[in-house]
């Protein structure tokens, strides 16, 4: 077993980014064998995610307000599989996750983490939730929040793992699992990823939250809009990506989160051979000759 971009790869088949071997195939969703023993009842209940596509933009919303929107073991296998569905068609450009109701997500279900339910399951749990977190990472096209709510413990986990976040002004987020004896260990790993240092403590040490403008300062996410632009302004920045070439920005999105990771000089040439990389396809040589001829560029993907 190997793995890539810190998810597991089984086998040699399938799309470099991700090979589920095995096991389920992309339209399944599931690259884990914990899936294959989903107990009846689960699989027959209503699925706390949907998922729609049209334009090369798919939406995919967390559907379950009644509960907060809460990342359950059920809730975080159903949105690997939205995420994963025909991820390598052409015909995908762009991810938006969203939520119904008012707040974005909970994060965990605390039920799920008691005293009931076996420390195997607990370490199900999490080891699902980081394998979606790193498969945004390496997922090939952009994965945008919009966040209109609260968004707390992996709810802000999720968001600060999106590659770009969109916020209504009524949005907050927070890591306030020490306040229920729980310390918000792996949504630190996001978060600390996504503002300063001293930030990120603030949050993790006293769970208090933060608005969304002080999110923005911070760099948490991207932009805040009030409530009634945010879809139209978040559909503004998905159709434009979708709009690009998916194999350059696939390349692109790879690139930069391999480089950060690099000393100075090993991010330059790495970076360097992608440059070289990126002219070899065929939408590399598109879109200068476009530029060159003043004409709009006409891409494979």
């Amino acid at each position: 077993m190997a793995v890539v971009a810190g998810v597991r790869v089984f086998g040699s088949k399938g799309p470099s980014w991700l090979r589920c071997g095995r096991w389920a195939p992309l339209s399944a969703g599931f690259c884990s064998p914990g899936a294959a023993a989903t107990p009846r009842r689960e699989a027959e209940a209503p699925r706390p995610t949907s998922s729609r596509q049209r334009d090369g933009i798919r939406n995919i919303v967390l559907s379950n307000p009644k509960k907060r929107n809460t990342l359950s073991l059920a809730t975080l296998r159903s949105l690997r599989s939205d995420i994963l569905h025909e991820a390598e068609s052409k015909d995908l450009k762009v991810i938006i996750i969203s939520a119904e109701g008012p707040v974005f997500s909970a994060g965990h279900d605390l039920k799920e983490l008691t005293d009931e339910q076996s420390p195997d399951y607990h370490t199900e749990v999490f080891q699902t939730c980081s394998e979606v977190m790193m498969l945004i990472r390496s997922h090939p096209v952009p994965i945008i929040a919009m966040v209109d709510g609260l968004a707390t413990a992996a709810g802000c986990q999720l968001v600060a793992s999106c590659d770009i976040a969109v916020a209504s002004d009524k949005s907050s987020f927070a890591t306030p699992g020490v306040n229920v004896g729980l310390f918000c260990s792996t949504p630190a790993v996001a978060l600390a990823r996504a503002v300063p240092r001293k930030v990120a403590l603030e949050m993790l040490f006293t769970g208090e939250p933060i608005s969304a403008q002080e999110a923005l300062r911070h760099g948490l996410i991207n932009r805040v809009v009030p409530g009634e632009q945010l879809e139209a302004e978040t559909m503004r920045i998905a159709r434009k990506i979708a709009s690009l070439s998916r194999s350059v920005v696939a390349l692109g999105k790879a690139t930069f989160y391999k480089q950060l990771s690099q000393d100075l000089r090993t991010a330059y040439v790495l970076a360097s051979q992608t440059m070289v990389d990126n002219l070899a396809l065929r939408d590399g040589q598109e879109g200068i000759k476009a530029f060159i001829q003043k004409r709009k560029p006409s891409w494979s993907q």
